[in-house]
């Protein structure tokens, strides 16, 4: 009995204490982290929550005197101001133009540099390069490089082509949304490329052999073959173009500064925020983006899962 009795103790002390050692052994391996998850947290959830609080304030910094809690009343004027649903259509536009036709231009040019040839990885590399450079100097390139009246280099071929008797168009005066999509496709196409060119490279090449050596055509074994591999790939890209383009502000405001009708929902926050300075309305109106965000960020992790689940089978 004395036996028992002493080793059922000396059981359980020994559980509590490995017990605490992993406790302990874990603690160790996440303290490291904590420095940058509290970083993450204070750079990145705090002013959220800020902004969340100030999209039911009335807060106007014309008139300080008047803050008070407004309700949903901003979420409310945001939906029902002309300029707002105005944005919100052109964001929408925007989005949906760059990403699909970055999507089929990205699809093309994936599958040319599928293909063996000399200098294929300079030609890769030099077709990523535009995705690499900083938005905004990549709008002021096609601001003044290409689409300038004077010296610009679309209005320079249309005079080598045509003479001294070409039309010299204003670009952005003319076409200001149009200007503003084409560069903003310039830089996207390369990273729906990236995209559509590893799921190209990851098809079964033996079973595209065998088609072709049953007879298949090259149309057919794009349609039927490599579509359906590329399927979940194009959803890949396209919603993950979504939720950067649909937050796009540097093309907008260097190329039109948000005229002529290109302000989309992120240049109306800017102007609600820095010139009307309503920062109630202006943080409704940023809640609002980040929801629509959410949604389309949501569905592309179901898509990135999905896409794991398979290349692991």
């Amino acid at each position: 009995m004395t036996t028992t009795t002493t080793k059922a103790p000396d059981a359980k002390a020994t559980a509590a204490a490995s017990k605490a050692l992993q406790r302990s052994g874990d603690w160790a391996r996440r303290a490291p982290l904590l420095p940058a998850l509290i970083l993450v947290i204070v750079a990145t959830q705090l002013p959220f929550v800020v902004t969340i609080v100030s999209s039911f304030m009335r807060w106007n910094a014309y008139y300080p005197d008047k803050r008070a809690f407004a309700g949903l009343a901003n979420f409310g004027t945001v939906l029902s101001d002309p300029d707002a649903r105005h944005a919100i259509w052109i964001t929408v536009l925007l989005t949906v133009s760059v990403v699909l036709i970055s999507l089929l231009l990205g699809l093309g040019i994936a599958l040319l540099l599928d293909r063996k040839f000399m200098g294929q990885g300079i030609v890769r590399t030099m077709m990523i390069t535009p995705f690499l450079i900083v938005p905004v100097a990549a709008a002021l390139l096609w601001k003044h490089a290409i689409y300038n009246p004077e010296y610009g280099l679309l209005n320079g071929v249309l005079k080598g082509v045509f003479g001294n008797g070409a039309p010299q168009v204003d670009w952005i005066g003319s076409h200001p949304l149009m200007s503003v999509i084409v560069a903003i496709v310039w830089q996207w196409t390369p990273f729906m490329m990236l995209i559509l060119l590893a799921g190209l490279q990851s098809r079964p090449m033996d079973v595209v052999e065998a088609a072709r050596m049953d007879g298949a055509s090259s149309w057919q074994i794009f349609t039927n073959m490599t579509l359906p591999h590329l399927r979940q790939y194009i959803e890949l890209a396209g919603l993950l173009g979504t939720i950067y383009v649909v937050q796009n502000f540097d093309h907008v405001f260097t190329i039109t500064s948000g005229g002529l009708g290109t302000a989309n929902l992120p240049y109306y926050i800017y102007q609600t925020f820095y010139t009307a300075h309503d920062y109630g309305l202006a943080s409704a109106a940023g809640v609002i983006v980040v929801i629509l965000t959410m949604i389309v960020a949501t569905v592309a992790l179901r898509t990135v899962f999905s896409l794991f689940k398979e290349e692991t089978r």
